[in-house]
């Protein structure tokens, strides 16, 4: 992902926004405040006919450098595009690119309702660990958080 690419990324990101349970964001920021929340490694975007079909990034989980190794996923995937394997791609590259990044850890925390996010994780390797109950409120409503993690076999070990 290039900071060129950020037009095409925003409006995937809006369109995940749009559903009520991708993230707690209701706005989509401008490229600025993304790029500093998300590590600059590990940013990728899947194309088709110079399209860009959904994005994947890594954010640092804390400053602290015990978690250094940590990091939290964010994958969208235009409204288009969804249920056509765009995830899968995307997350087999995420794993790669974090494991090449030195990450043992990768995790998500999801909405209950998304579904299609769920089974991608679980397809993924990832392990479903707990859920946050009344973790944050998105339009007046107290939302649950699922959490789901990945260790990396090679990194850390």
């Amino acid at each position: 992902m290039k900071a060129s690419d950020w037009e095409a990324v925003s409006k995937i990101y809006a369109e995940g926004i749009a559903t009520g349970f991708a993230t707690f964001e209701t706005n989509t920021p401008n490229y600025n405040t993304w790029d500093a929340a998300h590590m600059t490694s590990c940013r990728i975007v899947v194309t088709e006919n110079e399209k860009i079909l959904g994005w994947a990034a890594l954010s640092p989980v804390s400053s602290r450098c015990v978690y250094g190794g940590v990091a939290e996923v964010s994958v969208y995937v235009g409204q288009e595009s969804r249920g056509k394997g765009v995830g899968k791609l995307l997350m087999e590259q995420l794993i790669l690119e974090s494991e090449t990044a030195g990450l043992w850890t990768i995790q998500s925390g999801i909405f209950p309702e998304n579904e299609g996010s769920i089974a991608l994780h679980k397809k993924m390797g990832f392990r479903y660990i707990g859920k946050r109950e009344r973790v944050g409120k998105l339009a007046g409503e107290w939302k649950d958080n699922l959490l789901f993690e990945r260790r990396s076999e090679t990194v850390g070990i």
